[in-house]
């Protein structure tokens, strides 16, 4: 399971939680300007807008879990297993694997409105890139400073909602994660006023308590609500160090840690990666479970004209900068 967050102050910055039981070996990958993506009905893209994400690389192909490209659009796939459904191909449509949807829309679209244009011509297929890697059931988040959207493929249909709040987790559907909020329009994070009586003398004897309440366990929805609120509440400082840290504590407040979700073949969930990217600047940060220092990928250091894609395997491993 996964949360995701668009965030803007003064810089938009975009990432996601990956929470799994196992780790698939992903990368950081940039796919310069001139890489080609040759889609299985949609035709080839040789010349597109480059992007930069986190992706397991099979066959020289990036299959991103996570994208921003040059002109600042995000996109990212969360699970959505047992609500997905991908069908067959649509006339006057682009049909697209669901594998291919982030490179084909980050390819093209330079921001939210040219996106929202592109996704009346879409329609996702069951079509998986192998026999070694099936379906993903997913559905989508697209985020640039404008705004957000969420898209999912469903039995009912193919849905691009409006993301006012620019988080999504999982399951249930989207309109059903917006819903729940109505449930929490109480919570604060200021001190709470006594409502509960005039005739009892009730005050607070900690601080935090206007948030009580907020759902605290790793379900989607209770890490929808969490996440919508600690973005609304969060304040940080101008400078880049102090908003990209910001940005990850948010995340750090739905991380998974080893030993608390455990599944039903006795093997546990635990957040694998948290990333953020400054969307404006094309820099991709990110930390791992077993390494808490952020990382940083710029993506105008590499050559964005090459045709060769550029791939950076991540730093697993925990370092300690001892002071002594």
């Amino acid at each position: 399971m996964c949360t995701a967050v668009s965030f803007y102050k003064n810089d938009h910055y975009f990432g996601r939680s990956l929470d799994y039981e196992r780790y698939f070996g992903e990368e950081v990958a940039i796919a310069p300007r001139n890489f080609m993506f040759d889609f299985r009905f949609a035709g080839i893209m040789r010349e597109h807008y480059a992007m930069i994400g986190m992706a397991h690389v099979a066959e020289n192909v990036p299959l991103y879990y996570d994208c921003v490209n040059e002109k600042g659009l995000a996109m990212a796939g969360l699970n959505f297993v047992g609500n997905a459904f991908f069908g067959e191909s649509s006339e006057g449509r682009y049909a697209l694997a669901p594998h291919e949807f982030i490179p084909f829309i980050l390819g093209q679209c330079r921001d939210l409105s040219e996106a929202r244009k592109m996704l009346e011509n879409i329609c996702l297929v069951n079509e998986p890139f192998s026999k070694d890697y099936p379906i993903s059931e997913l559905h989508w988040i697209i985020s640039d400073k404008s705004g957000s959207l969420v898209v999912e493929s469903t039995e009912k249909g193919f849905f691009v909602y409006d993301n006012p709040v620019g988080i999504l987790t999982n399951n249930p559907e989207f309109p059903q994660q917006l819903l729940q909020l109505n449930n929490y329009m109480s919570l604060s994070a200021k001190p709470p006023e006594n409502r509960f009586c005039s005739d009892y003398p009730l005050k607070p004897y900690s601080r935090g308590m206007g948030a009580i309440g907020m759902p605290g366990d790793w379900s989607s929805e209770s890490r929808f609500v969490r996440a919508a609120f600690i973005k609304a509440n969060s304040v940080c400082g101008d400078s880049e160090e102090e908003r990209v840290s910001q940005f990850f504590h948010i995340l750090a407040a739905v991380e998974n840690p080893n030993g608390c979700c455990q599944l039903e073949d006795g093997s546990y969930q635990i957040t694998q990666y948290i990333c953020c990217c400054n969307c404006d600047k094309g820099i991709y940060y990110y930390n791992y479970y077993n390494n808490h220092q952020i990382s940083a990928v710029d993506m105008h250091r590499a050559n964005l004209c090459s045709s060769k894609l550029i791939v950076i395997k991540p730093e697993t491993r925990e370092h300690f900068n001892y002071r002594n």
